[in-house]
Protein backbone atom coordinates (compact mmCIF):
# COMPACT_ATOMS: atom_id res chain seq x y z
CA UNK A 1 0.00 0.00 0.00
CA UNK A 2 3.09 2.13 0.50
CA UNK A 3 4.53 1.65 -2.47
CA UNK A 4 1.19 2.48 -3.92
CA UNK A 5 0.99 5.89 -2.46
CA UNK A 6 4.26 7.06 -2.89
CA UNK A 7 3.97 6.06 -6.84
CA UNK A 8 0.97 8.53 -6.64
CA UNK A 9 2.70 10.75 -5.02
CA UNK A 10 5.40 10.74 -7.60
CA UNK A 11 3.15 10.57 -10.61
CA UNK A 12 1.35 13.92 -9.22
CA UNK A 13 5.12 15.58 -9.05
CA UNK A 14 6.41 14.98 -12.25
CA UNK A 15 2.76 15.39 -14.23
CA UNK A 16 3.37 19.30 -13.89
CA UNK A 17 6.89 18.89 -15.26
CA UNK A 18 6.14 17.10 -18.17
CA UNK A 19 3.03 19.42 -19.45
CA UNK A 20 5.32 22.20 -19.19
CA UNK A 21 8.52 20.47 -21.82
CA UNK A 22 9.18 21.09 -25.10
CA UNK A 23 7.39 19.56 -28.07
CA UNK A 24 9.95 17.65 -30.41
CA UNK A 25 10.54 19.67 -32.82
CA UNK A 26 13.51 17.64 -35.07
CA UNK A 27 15.94 14.62 -35.29
CA UNK A 28 18.13 16.17 -37.55
CA UNK A 29 21.33 16.91 -35.68
CA UNK A 30 22.35 20.56 -34.64
CA UNK A 31 24.62 20.76 -37.11
CA UNK A 32 21.55 21.18 -39.53
CA UNK A 33 20.02 23.45 -37.57
CA UNK A 34 19.68 27.41 -38.54
CA UNK A 35 21.91 29.74 -36.90
CA UNK A 36 20.89 31.18 -33.96
CA UNK A 37 21.24 35.06 -36.16
CA UNK A 38 19.35 33.12 -39.18
CA UNK A 39 16.22 31.85 -36.76
CA UNK A 40 16.40 35.14 -35.05
CA UNK A 41 15.59 37.06 -38.76
CA UNK A 42 13.19 34.15 -39.89
CA UNK A 43 11.23 34.76 -36.71
CA UNK A 44 11.26 38.86 -36.84
CA UNK A 45 10.21 38.04 -40.98
CA UNK A 46 6.99 36.21 -39.46
CA UNK A 47 6.02 39.19 -37.63
CA UNK A 48 7.01 38.23 -34.04
CA UNK A 49 8.00 41.31 -31.95
CA UNK A 50 9.93 42.44 -28.89
CA UNK A 51 11.51 38.97 -27.67
CA UNK A 52 11.97 38.84 -24.61
CA UNK A 53 14.03 35.50 -24.87
CA UNK A 54 15.38 33.15 -27.87
CA UNK A 55 16.52 29.77 -26.77
CA UNK A 56 17.37 26.29 -27.28
CA UNK A 57 14.39 24.04 -25.52
CA UNK A 58 15.31 20.86 -26.36
CA UNK A 59 15.14 20.10 -29.98
CA UNK A 60 13.28 23.36 -30.65
CA UNK A 61 14.26 27.22 -30.76
CA UNK A 62 11.82 29.02 -28.63
CA UNK A 63 10.73 32.51 -28.11
CA UNK A 64 8.96 34.89 -25.25
CA UNK A 65 7.59 37.78 -27.12
CA UNK A 66 4.63 39.48 -29.25
CA UNK A 67 2.47 38.89 -32.17
CA UNK A 68 2.09 41.23 -34.48
CA UNK A 69 -1.05 42.24 -33.28
CA UNK A 70 0.69 42.68 -29.80
CA UNK A 71 -0.76 39.60 -28.18
CA UNK A 72 2.24 37.87 -25.75
CA UNK A 73 3.66 34.88 -27.17
CA UNK A 74 5.49 31.61 -26.65
CA UNK A 75 6.15 29.84 -29.97
CA UNK A 76 8.39 26.72 -30.75
CA UNK A 77 9.86 26.55 -34.22
CA UNK A 78 11.86 23.78 -35.92
CA UNK A 79 15.53 24.59 -36.08
CA UNK A 80 16.07 23.09 -39.59
CA UNK A 81 13.16 24.61 -41.29
CA UNK A 82 11.95 27.84 -38.97
CA UNK A 83 8.51 26.45 -39.04
CA UNK A 84 6.04 26.67 -35.97
CA UNK A 85 5.41 23.09 -33.96
CA UNK A 86 4.15 24.65 -31.11
CA UNK A 87 2.68 28.12 -29.74
CA UNK A 88 0.74 29.63 -27.35
CA UNK A 89 -1.34 33.25 -27.79
CA UNK A 90 -2.41 35.29 -24.98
Amino acid sequence: MRYLTATAFAALLIAPIAAHASPACTTEGKDKWMSEDAMKAKVAEMGYQKIKTFKVSGSCYEIYGFTKDGKKAEVYFNPVSGAVVKSEID
